[in-house]
């Protein structure tokens, strides 16, 4: 155990301490921690361990007991569209294809940046209150969703979909990426919020999209986020235009190196799989999408057997239908074990790695969050383990992945605040926020009939 230590023999300062029945800090160190305790200063974590050590060492300001709980790290949600919560069950059970062009493109040719604050808000408000910490969007008038996200406190890499055809937003493609670059100088060096630059898919972008978005990706030092190998058709696509397929296509055109975060890649070859180590690609797996749009399973158990880091994603609420870490963990988990028809695949400490210290790692925010250590940031979440579906506890690591679910966070700290208590939002406005989603809904409708 290491810690920023402050000076001075008297006990010292801390603004919160929290003591737990377990501590689990996903740090690589021995985990879990029997009686732990976590001690905060303004942001950030200075000290973790045994409850009783700390307890003596540490004057804090705010004290949280919780007999009963698991303290552990805030979830990483490595990919989203969060303001499609108002089109949370709008079109179900259709091909991907159908899904978008026959519903959501319609819609979202509607959108505008109240629309798109309101959808991110509610997002923000369901993934608090479920553990999840950070997320990662790809949507319309990002602008608004940023500001969203930082109003709701919540850690958010954002990034302005960009592609071929004119967006509802910004217009031509040039304008797009005026407003990406404005983006990024608006919240590059915020606490909270991380633009990126976010090209749709290969089959919506063309060569030179590509090329300049990885430009623009490489001038601010941000990440490349883009759909990847999602679907059948689109490698099909890809193959029919350029004679390669969406792995070898980015690689041909430069594109595909370490600032890469790739959505889905389901349909990959060995090579590309090859080509992803060797690039240091990073991959964003959303197992509830993927199975419920029936594009396919993506290769995790062999990405990771090769050292590629791998985060875990909910993706849109119109394709999931739900923005919960914890059930998304349970389904990853399974679906690989029945799809390799091998049990060992995809334990389950494997998979909450994925939800925490990988999704860090995919975003390359590995040394801020994704594990509770010293000179981190305060992102913590409290699991009340006093439920009967909890009970009784062999194993930790089985019991949040296969057993536990969104509503049993009892806490959310985010940067050191107080966010969520006793399953209720501390500053955010439950009511408010539920009541204009309702109301949005008869505007989400007309959309479709416009």
């Amino acid at each position: 155990m290491t810690a920023i230590e402050p000076s001075g023999r008297q006990p010292k300062q801390s603004d919160v301490l929290i003591i737990g029945r377990w501590l689990l800090s996903m740090s690589g160190q021995p985990d879990p921690i029997e009686y732990g305790a976590v001690a905060i200063q303004a942001d950030r974590i200075i000290e973790t361990g045994r409850a009783d050590e700390l307890e003596k060492k540490y004057q804090a300001r705010e004290v949280f007991h919780l007999p009963h709980h698991l303290i552990m790290p805030g979830l990483v949600n490595a990919h989203t569209h969060a303001a499609m919560t108002l089109f949370r069950g709008l079109a179900d059970d259709l091909p991907l294809m159908d899904w978008l062009q026959g519903y959501i493109f319609p819609a979202e040719r509607k959108l505008s940046d109240s629309l798109v604050y309101a959808g991110t808000q509610l997002a923000c408000l369901e993934m608090l209150l479920s553990g999840t910490t950070t997320f990662c969007d790809m949507y319309l008038f990002e602008k608004s969703a940023a500001q969203a996200a930082r109003d709701m406190n919540m850690r958010a890499v954002v990034g302005e979909v960009l592609y071929d055809f004119p967006s509802p937003n910004y217009g031509p493609l040039e304008a797009g990426f005026r407003y990406t670059e404005e983006l990024i100088q608006q919240w590059q060096g915020d606490s909270l919020i991380y633009p990126a630059v976010e090209p749709h898919s290969p089959y919506t972008c063309s060569p030179d999209l590509l090329k300049k978005s990885k430009e623009l990706a490489e001038k601010y030092n941000v990440s490349f986020i883009i759909h990847l190998a999602e679907t059948r058709q689109e490698v099909r696509l890809i193959q029919e235009r350029y004679g390669k397929n969406p792995i070898q296509h980015l690689a041909s055109l430069g594109v595909l190196d370490h600032q890469v975060l790739a959505d889905h890649c389901i349909w990959l070859e060995e090579q590309d799989i090859e080509l992803l180590k060797e690039r240091k690609v990073r991959v964003a797996h959303m197992p509830e999408s993927n199975m419920k749009l029936a594009s396919g399973v993506a290769p995790v158990p062999r990405l990771l057997d090769q050292g590629i880091t791998v985060g875990l994603g909910t993706d849109g609420c119109a394709s999931n239908n739900n923005l919960d870490l914890f059930q998304e963990m349970d389904m990853a988990a399974k679906l690989h074990k029945v799809f390799t028809a091998d049990p060992t695949v995809m334990g389950a400490k494997t998979v909450l790695e994925m939800a925490t210290i990988g999704g860090a790692r995919a975003f390359g925010l590995e040394d801020e969050i994704g594990s509770l250590e010293p000179g981190k940031k305060a992102d913590i979440i409290a699991v009340d383990l006093n439920q009967p579906h909890l009970v009784p506890l062999y194993n930790i690591y089985s019991q949040l992945v296969y057993a536990a679910r969104g509503a049993d966070v009892d806490s959310v700290w985010i940067n050191g605040e107080l966010l969520v208590k006793e399953r209720r939002p501390v500053k955010a406005d439950l009511e408010r926020i539920l009541a204009q989603a309702r109301e949005l809904k008869e505007q989400v409708l007309r959309f479709l009939n416009q």
